[in-house]
């Protein structure tokens, strides 16, 4: 499991950072017109046509260290590929070094073509300079800021102070629009119980996980088996475990819309005013079975017990931008009731979910916030008077560049619920045996939930800061899976 620094935290709602910096001279008191044009190292490649959308794709592997850079206000300044690398960042300075990749290194080059071994020469930025960086040393979750101020040369490049900045300096009046799926082998995984496997498969014919688990193409699943605290009382034939697996095929959903923008003239400089509309969210495909046997000593307050959690940092191409995207699932399961009944029953539920934030000038932020599933109960049985609900859930959250976004909890459940009299009548005075009548019903239901809130952090857009975290509202459905009569 690789283990990833700590994140520093960001002034409120700061863009998590697509990074920062790049260009030339310096002394950044007298950048000449010269030392403001695009680096030789620099991509010939630009978005030539702006009324054509940029696509959007997942970033080759070769593209792992890509950067992007942008001159907002000069002429040609939109966003293109570049040479440069960050090098280096501290978090908590806001410092990065920044090196230009010279003809005999062996990083990739902006197309992803290698070049021969060799070493680096120093970079060149200025002031006002923008670069997007995938993740890089001490910016795991990619970087997006400008550079204030040229410190200085060092051995590894150009060392620069940097500020937050925001998607619409690099995107401008662009527009961007895509979906792409998360490659399952990209997760980092920390297992939470003991009894918790894990499983993908990929193209290729490359599969990981327990002997014998299929796993279709694109998917992570996670299989749980454990036992649960039994109510107080219950007989010892009433142990109570949860068991069962989550599937899931994840997708970044991200666009953008530069209608708000205005781009810079060759004669004139302009300020961006932020992106016409936006949409940042996950959504995929959701398989579980799961099974909830004997009496759990759950509570009115629901019970969540996290037995596994993922985080991956896909990168996204945007043109020529490496877009940053953070994702993290919490695989869990919940329980809650009175601690009174007896269940046996176990469920299959399959179907698709979408959770984000869209942005429009009108409307401002507004949620996202969708689920089909269908289900069938493979097993069911209740046993005594009483009420319990259990879910196997996963909360997912993400972010550009370190910075949260959309946070959406999609939790599928069982609920079962028993209702009965059981009465006695003896004659009085009469030596009979008393007339013993029991009733009641039964009932299972299978449903879902999904929840969740955007986040201020998502004015990394470039749009108005959101004052305080929107809820998603939560999306509810239940339906009978059997009942019955005792």
């Amino acid at each position: 499991m690789r283990k990833r620094p700590s994140r520093a935290l960001v002034p409120a709602l700061a863009a998590s950072a697509l990074f920062l910096a790049a260009g030339c001279s310096a002394d950044p008191g007298q950048s000449s017109a010269a030392a403001r044009t695009p680096d030789a190292g620099a991509s010939a490649t630009t978005t030539a046509n702006s009324d054509q959308p940029l696509a959007v794709a997942a970033a080759p592997a070769a593209a792992a260290t890509s950067t992007a850079v942008a001159r907002p206000g000069t002429a040609g300044g939109k966003a293109r590929k570049t040479s440069l690398k960050v090098k280096s960042y501290d978090s908590h300075t806001r410092r990065a070094v920044i090196s230009a990749v010279a003809k005999g290194t062996s990083s990739p080059s902006p197309t992803g073509t290698p070049t021969p071994a060799g070493t680096a020469t120093p970079g060149r930025t200025a002031v006002g300079d923008v670069i997007a960086s995938a993740p890089a040393p001490g910016a795991p979750d990619g970087l997006l800021a400008k550079v204030t101020k040229v410190i200085g040369e060092t051995a590894d490049g150009t060392e620069v102070q940097t500020a937050p900045t925001t998607l619409d300096t690099l995107l401008g009046g662009d527009d961007a629009k895509g979906t792409v799926p998360v490659d399952p082998a990209s997760f980092d995984v920390e297992r939470l119980l003991p009894d918790v496997k894990v499983s993908w498969a990929k193209t290729g014919d490359i599969h990981s996980g327990p002997e014998g688990t299929k796993v279709p193409l694109g998917s992570l699943r996670v299989d749980v088996a454990t036992k649960v605290a039994t109510a107080e009382g219950a007989p010892a034939s009433a142990d109570a475990s949860v068991s069962g697996f989550v599937q899931v095929k994840p997708e970044v959903d991200f666009s953008y819309g530069g209608g708000a923008s205005t781009a810079a003239t060759a004669s004139t400089a302009s300020t961006a005013s932020g992106p016409g509309a936006a949409y940042l969210g996950v959504s995929g495909d959701w398989t579980s079975q799961w099974a909830l046997k004997g009496r759990a000593g759950a509570t009115a307050k629901p019970i969540r017990l996290p037995f596994a959690k993922l985080h991956a940092d896909p990168v996204l191409q945007v043109g020529p931008i490496p877009v940053v995207v953070n994702l993290d699932l919490t695989c869990y399961f919940e329980i809650s009731g009175d601690g009174r009944v007896t269940v046996d029953v176990e469920q299959d539920l399959k179907g698709d979910f979408k959770a984000g934030g869209t942005f429009g000038t009108a409307a401002g932020w507004t949620p996202v916030n969708e689920s089909h599933m269908d289900s069938s109960p493979v097993r069911t049985s209740v046993t005594t008077a009483g009420s319990v609900k259990a879910a196997l859930g996963a909360q997912a959250t993400v972010g550009l560049y370190g910075a949260v976004g959309v946070t959406a909890d999609l939790a599928p459940y069982l609920r079962g619920e028993a209702a009965g009299t059981v009465t006695a009548t003896t004659p009085v005075g009469s030596g009979t045996k008393s007339d013993v009548a029991a009733s009641g019903s039964w009932a299972l239901y299978g449903g879902l939930d999904l929840s969740g809130t955007l986040q201020i952090q998502l004015a990394i857009f470039g749009t108005p800061v959101i004052q305080h975290a929107i809820p998603l509202g939560t999306l509810h459905r239940e339906w009978k899976l059997a009942d019955g009569k005792m």
